[in-house]
């Protein structure tokens, strides 16, 4: 495997704690400690321009798949709705008073989903942008979410260490999974719907059996928290990140260490904590942001 970094991306003035691109389009976003959300092209890998300013940092962005939305949220608990075609903010919504540290979204419902600090998990229509249903997740912060392929499981990661399975027909538990020794950073379904990753505080990477919902492989996967796992959209590998500074691609079928990035192994890396990944579509190139303020685009080829 060979990795190349194309480009090293400064704009932000303080830590980057999100990143989100959609397959259907030319540009992916950032946003993090300080005012805005920033655009980005892929085409000439610089900044576009600030998308929209915030009020406060931003924890989260979710792009639903028809892309006509983004959806941010931020520390002060407000969910901020964004739409591309009107290229203003319609919705500023209030469903939480804690920091919101994902969203994510169903298609087949057109409901949005916030998950905070304050343990439970918000559902909004995203055709009115209302309030739908509110429900109790864990008793202390929900610090991610992940959905199955098929919409059939929504997946919740907490501070308690548990992941809690929920069914997304009627928002029920199905399932507490027991995995971690410290709070739970990352999850994330495989492509395929059979596997189901989990990282966390403890450095561990946890590799679930869907649908039966068991345990399979735990892996010491970095030095310190997991803080995103993103599988490739049409190859047999994922990335992890880590508050370590490193980012490694790992086998999806054997779930063996292809590739470290980082500088320790002699890449021009990221200098601190990195927080959140993802893939580019179109390209198959890997986007890296974190606490050193740089967006850092990877090139990778078997």
């Amino acid at each position: 495997m060979e990795i190349k970094r194309l480009a090293a991306l400064a704009g932000h003035q303080n830590s980057i704690y999100s990143v989100e691109s959609s397959a259907e389009s030319d540009f992916f976003y950032t946003a993090g400690n300080d005012k805005g959300i920033v655009q980005w092209s892929f085409d000439s890998l610089s900044p576009v321009k600030v998308l929209m300013p915030v009020k406060t940092s931003v924890y989260s962005l979710h792009i639903p798949p028809d892309g006509s939305v983004m959806a941010s949220g931020e520390i002060s608990g407000q969910i901020n709705i964004y739409s591309f075609t009107e290229q203003a903010v319609i919705a500023r919504l209030h469903n939480h008073t804690l920091p919101v540290f994902s969203v994510n979204s169903l298609s087949t419902k057109k409901e949005l989903l916030a998950a905070s600090e304050d343990g439970t998990v918000s559902v909004t229509d995203l055709v009115t942008n209302k309030l739908i249903y509110t429900f109790k997740v864990s008793a202390e912060t929900v610090r991610c979410m992940a959905i199955s392929p098929g919409e059939q499981l929504i997946a919740f990661g907490c501070k308690d260490n548990f992941i809690r399975i929920y069914s997304s027909h009627d928002y029920s538990l199905i399932k507490e999974l027991p995995g971690h020794t410290m709070p739970v950073t990352s999850l994330c379904f495989s492509p395929d719907g059979h596997l189901l990753l989990s990282g966390g505080r403890d450095a561990k990477l946890n590799i679930w059996s869907i649908p039966e919902l068991e345990l399979k492989e735990s892996i010491t996967a970095h030095m310190f928290a997991v803080y995103d796992i993103k599988f490739h959209p049409s190859s047999p590998y994922f990335a992890t990140c880590s508050q370590d500074k490193s980012i490694k691609i790992w086998n999806a079928e054997t779930l063996k260490l292809l590739k470290i990035i980082s500088r320790e192994k002699g890449t021009d890396a990221h200098t601190h904590s990195v927080n959140k990944l993802s893939w580019n579509t179109k390209n198959g190139s890997l986007i890296s942001v974190g606490d050193d303020r740089m967006v850092m685009i990877w090139k990778i080829e078997m």
